[in-house]
């Protein structure tokens, strides 16, 4: 790919590949640095020789590779500073107490990660960084009430997930 063909792709999907990024990724400055990570991999690829057939294709699943690295590498951190840390056992309370606060973090990630993205995005955004419905609305372009219903429904997906695990423990101490 020449670079002619590079800014060419990059102009052409610049906008589309923003909309797409912050409708998925609520923080302006987090969706700008994945972007910029989109069109750094691009010529990096070019660069390497990769050829690319689908340009477009191929932007936005780096772009979906970007976001999902984003809410790994911004979760484990979050859970436990966030107001989840009153629910856990306290990590001091003995091995026991450890092992028990271990496992609902490990679990509670896997079911966020479970989550269709667009219920991630406003169940992160407003439990994991507080931040409000309306904020997620002007940014997104989501109208309030839809984010709402996505947020219901991971609720429910997290409560029923964490349910079954909850039960697990329940039956171990029998």
């Amino acid at each position: 790919m020449e670079d002619a063909a590079i800014s060419e792709a990059v102009i052409r999907e610049e906008s589309r590949l923003r909309r797409f990024i912050r409708r998925r990724v609520p923080n302006a400055s987090d969706a700008e640095d994945i972007l910029q990570d989109v069109f750094y991999e691009l010529v990096e690829a070019n660069r390497l020789v990769m050829p690319i057939e689908h340009v477009t294709g191929w932007l936005f699943q780096v772009a979906r590779n970007r976001i999902t690295d984003l809410f790994r590498r911004r979760r484990p951190e979050s859970l436990t500073d966030s107001g989840f840390e009153d629910l856990l056992p306290s990590p001091e309370a003995g091995p026991e107490a450890a092992y028990v606060r271990t496992v609902l973090v490990e679990e509670l990630e896997l079911a966020i990660e479970e989550l269709p993205d667009d219920q991630r995005m406003v169940f992160i955004g407003h439990e994991i960084d507080g931040r409000s419905f309306k904020d997620m609305a002007a940014e997104t372009g989501v109208g309030v009430n839809t984010l709402l219903s996505r947020k219901r429904y991971a609720v429910l997906h997290l409560r029923e997930r964490l349910r079954r695990v909850h039960e697990e423990f329940t039956k171990a101490r029998m």
